[in-house]
């Protein structure tokens, strides 16, 4: 039994150097024969050949290959000077590597969350998920930008550096500054100091190096006015996506988004302390992270990344009958047969809005359930050990 259980533990690594090879070999391939590859890691690297050349980082960027949609650099300006080595690559082995990060990012993310004889399939099968193979596709940061996030919280705990990670992320992409206020809910204040630190520093070093791209961006760019009317899309599974497909626009949608989202804020961090409190580390960073992608006013399809480590969570606590269905709904055929696009989604019947908000729907579900079990385990305080209480929170 043991000597099975070390067998499938030894397949992990696999895995990952079998999913880098083949990824190598497709970027290889497609830039021998100058294939059409990573729209969004083409971005990236206008975004760093406009700053090495002195172009202005919010207008329209020049250095994007033809085949490219004429698609905006919405990063704050820091990630833009950490884009910059990407100029020293073609556009396709740009993508090969960020798509060569993928493997090792998901098995980052997973380790603690998932059992060791659960781990490689869980690694294999999150191939499958849209979150993953559409990152991988466009090109996205999303997987190394969840493996930093979940290494500074579990792998460097030990480390006098924790809490950077965080802070560098949050100065790439704005959203990640939710995992301060996470340190700060449960309490590790240190770490939450060398994050904001982290933050502020990188920040203002891009301020440094380009003082009118950092004006431009925290003024207007920051507010993303180019993805306005592309909210209301399908492929956006936010809250204010889905306000933006069932209410018209106004006052009230307005009032509706920002109630609602304050709301899960609280609400969220409210379970979070419960959760830590309970000795649930892992449940309780799932629930920021699902927090960032419910009040974020764009989450696309492919940022629900943090589906791979909730995955490895339920099947971690025996719930494979949950992550068996969770799984079924990740795979991107929910979004791919709803009519979507041109404001088609106002027109959904019940059932097209059902399935065209999957992932909307599992996620405010998963806080429902989880706050009605922290409530009961709250009421049963008062007659139960803490110690009882908090291993029946743990128990599958």
């Amino acid at each position: 039994m043991k000597w099975s259980q070390a067998s499938r533990v030894n397949q992990a690594p696999v895995i990952v150097g079998g999913a880098m090879t083949v990824l190598a070999l497709v970027a290889l391939g497609w830039w021998i024969s100058d294939t059409p590859l990573g729209i969004d890691s083409a971005v990236y690297r206008a975004g760093g050949y406009a700053v090495v050349h002195g172009e202005s980082l919010y207008s329209p960027l020049l250095a994007l290959p033809g085949w490219a949609l004429d698609l905006p650099f919405t990063y704050p300006p820091f990630a833009a000077l950490l884009f910059t080595s990407l100029t020293v690559l073609p556009t396709q082995l740009c993508w090969g590597l960020l798509a060569l990060a993928a493997a090792p990012s998901l098995y980052v993310a997973l380790r603690p969350f998932a059992d060791r004889a659960h781990l490689p399939l869980l690694l294999l099968g999150a191939f499958a998920l849209q979150p993953v193979w559409q990152s991988i596709g466009l090109g996205q940061v999303n997987l190394v930008l969840m493996a930093a996030v979940v290494a500074d919280m579990f792998l460097l705990r030990d480390s006098r550096y924790r809490g950077i990670a965080i802070g560098i992320v949050a100065a790439i992409k704005l959203i990640p500054l939710i995992f301060i206020v996470h340190l700060l809910v449960v309490r590790r204040f240190a770490d939450a100091a060398r994050a904001l630190a982290a933050f502020a520093g990188a920040t203002a070093f891009a301020l440094v190096v380009l003082p009118g791209d950092s004006v431009r961006y925290w003024t207007s760019a920051i507010f993303n006015a180019h993805f306005a009317a592309t909210k209301g899309w399908v492929g956006n599974q936010s809250w204010q996506g889905f306000v933006g497909r069932t209410l018209p626009e106004g006052c009230a949608a307005t009032v509706v988004i920002v109630a609602a989202s304050a709301a899960f804020a609280v609400l969220a961090m409210w379970l979070v302390h419960r959760l830590h409190r309970a000795g649930d580390d892992r449940a309780a960073l799932l629930v920021t992270a699902g927090c960032s992608l419910l009040v974020s006013p764009i989450s696309w399809t492919h940022h629900w990344v943090w589906v791979v480590p909730a995955l490895g969570y339920l099947a971690a606590k025996g719930r494979r009958g949950a992550a068996i269905v969770v799984a079924a709904l990740f795979t991107g055929w929910t979004v791919a047969v709803v009519p979507g696009g041109g404001g088609a989604e106002r027109a959904w019947n019940l059932a097209e809005a059902l399935v065209g908000n999957a992932y909307l729907i599992v996620l405010v579900v998963a806080g429902v359930l989880l706050t009605r079990r922290m409530l009961i385990l709250r009421k049963d305080a008062g007659s139960e050990p803490s110690g009882r209480m908090y291993g029946r929170l743990r128990q599958p």
